[in-house]
């Protein structure tokens, strides 16, 4: 029998993780490198990902990912160092809190295209080569507004909603190609994003108290999730949502 470890090797892959600088980007980059891939971290802030490479051997793209005019200049530049990644991570994202009543242009078009087109957009620079290679895995960041609605998150929401969707029809547009699409949902784990909330800890304690398993995630809860659908373990797993939530969808 073959030794079932293998299927989450991840040796010879490249993967390029958005959002790569901090929070759940950073650690998607870390849990991939360590199964053996080569990657390819891409943000706007140069210093944090310089530390980034210096952790784990990473290459490193500094660019705004929402920027359309620039987007063959920056994907070019992430398949320079090993080449036109076979996995890649949408992470960057932007919530800003707005209540409906104060939601403006700028705001509502600047959090759907960072959150919503982009993952598109960019994914579909790659899929040529992944078509080529009849292999890919496209990693999509969805969250618990994908399905819920929470206060202040009319833009976010809709834009997470979004990318439940955008996960199943990228699954039906390319997985007869060999690549597969889908995302993770996370609960409520300790990053810049969701600073508001752990900075409240009354607000953190509730949060916790409405999972399962009664704790708010760690940055290494998101690992495992991470590297499964990266690897050969999920091939036959695509257009599907993955809450990492400890179960608060669940109640």
């Amino acid at each position: 029998m073959d030794d079932p470890r293998a299927l989450f090797d991840l040796t010879g892959r490249v993967a390029c993780v958005t959002g790569a600088s901090s929070g759940l980007g950073r650690r998607a980059a870390v849990a991939l490198a360590g199964a053996g891939a080569r990657v390819v971290g891409v943000a706007r802030r140069q210093v944090q990902l310089d530390a980034l490479a210096a952790d784990i051997g990473a290459a490193s793209v500094q660019g705004d990912v929402s920027d359309r005019a620039g987007l063959d200049a920056l994907s070019d530049a992430i398949a320079a160092p090993f080449g036109a990644p076979d996995i890649i991570v949408h992470a960057a994202g932007i919530n800003n809190r707005e209540h409906a009543d104060d939601v403006t242009f700028d705001g509502w078009d600047h959090t759907l295209a960072l959150n919503l087109s982009t993952p598109f957009f960019l994914t579909r620079c790659f899929v040529p080569q992944m078509k080529s290679k009849g292999w890919g895995r496209v990693i999509n960041f969805a969250s618990l507004q994908t399905t819920r609605a929470f206060p202040s998150g009319i833009a976010y929401g809709a834009s997470k909603a979004g990318i439940g969707q955008l996960t199943r029809a990228m699954a039906e547009a390319w997985s007869c190609d060999g690549i597969t699409a889908n995302a993770i949902g996370p609960g409520f784990f300790p990053t810049e994003l969701t600073a508001a909330v752990f900075d409240d800890p009354d607000r953190a304690e509730r949060n916790a108290a409405q999972t399962c398993v009664g704790r708010n995630g760690r940055l290494q809860d998101i690992d495992g999730a991470v590297v499964f659908l990266a690897s050969e373990a999920s091939s036959f797993v695509t257009g599907q949502v993955l809450m990492v939530d400890g179960g608060y969808t669940a109640k």
